[in-house]
């Protein structure tokens, strides 16, 4: 689990750190309009940092890459509020440095939200259980709830169910490539047609990662590389660098390599945002 904090005096900082999915399967979709799926989230290491400072009133700031949308509706602040039905907190004033990339499949709101939680329980000292933790997550979006432990999980149903599973990728230089594209959640399930699998990512992921290529796959992918050939160019440029196993992250538009050494991607560096050893 990545303990992400410090304390400052009445000042507490937390590093929110991003996921990537390896595989993801659309398996059908729910009665309440969601869909069933099943993936393997996996922590990585390209972080945003959270303040909360004791206030007479609460508020939300952010720096860094700009965050659309409505203070209002930011998790952070619905994360304050949920806590507040249950718990006497003060005001707080919210800092956000930004730096996970937006619309990449890589859950940073997500996290944010739900290290928010895991902040304001160590903060105020609201003696929160794991569970309490995750009920609350859950309340907030489909995989806020992964960032509470922060291990790498099988994820089913919506996202939010998860069962532990052994891997370890340290041995590998996993890279993160986001081109300057922004994919929407409705314009990457648009084009996915739900449909049951022959073998479920909760096995196939204790193959060897040499094997992942042939039979790991993201239902997102087919749609999302007939509308943008630069996504599409990017996996095919981290194969071309020698990536073991290469794959977009969610519905996003970052992609990702597994390779067994630091590879040279000086071309995707000339219109891409390159991460490296994540």
């Amino acid at each position: 689990m990545f303990k992400n904090r410090c304390r400052v005096n009445h000042y507490m900082i937390i590093f929110p750190n991003a996921k990537i999915n390896i595989g993801l399967n659309i398996i059908e979709r729910r009665a309440d309009g969601y869909h069933n799926l099943e993936t393997i989230f996996y922590p990585v290491r390209i972080h945003d940092a959270l303040e909360v400072i004791e206030a007479n009133e609460l508020s939300f700031e952010s720096s860094g890459l700009d965050i659309p949308g409505r203070v209002e509706d930011n998790l952070c602040i619905k994360g304050y509020h949920l806590l507040k039905k249950y718990h006497d907190i003060p005001p707080v004033k919210i800092h956000l440095a930004k730096h996970i990339p937006i619309g990449a499949g890589l859950g940073g709101g997500s996290a944010d939200a739900a290290f928010f939680i895991r902040l304001m329980n160590d903060k105020f000292d609201l003696g929160l259980t794991i569970d309490q933790q995750l009920n609350y997550a859950r309340q907030l979006g489909a995989d806020c709830a992964f960032f509470i432990e922060n291990k790498p999980v099988f994820a089913f149903d919506k996202g939010d169910e998860f069962e532990p599973i052994k891997l370890d990728l340290s041995a590998y230089e996993i890279v993160l490539v986001m081109p300057p594209v922004h994919i929407s959640t409705s314009e990457a399930y648009g084009g996915v047609k739900p449909a049951m699998v022959k073998e479920s990512l909760l096995e196939l992921i204790y193959r060897p990662v040499a094997e992942w290529r042939s039979c790991i796959k993201n239902d997102f992918e087919t749609n999302v590389f007939k509308n943008h050939v630069e996504i599409r160019g990017v996996k095919a440029a981290l194969y071309e660098a020698g990536a073991i196993y290469a794959g977009m992250s969610g519905s996003g538009a970052s992609v990702f390599g597994i390779f067994a050494q630091t590879p040279n991607l000086y071309e995707l560096e000339q219109a891409n945002q390159v991460f490296y050893n994540i």
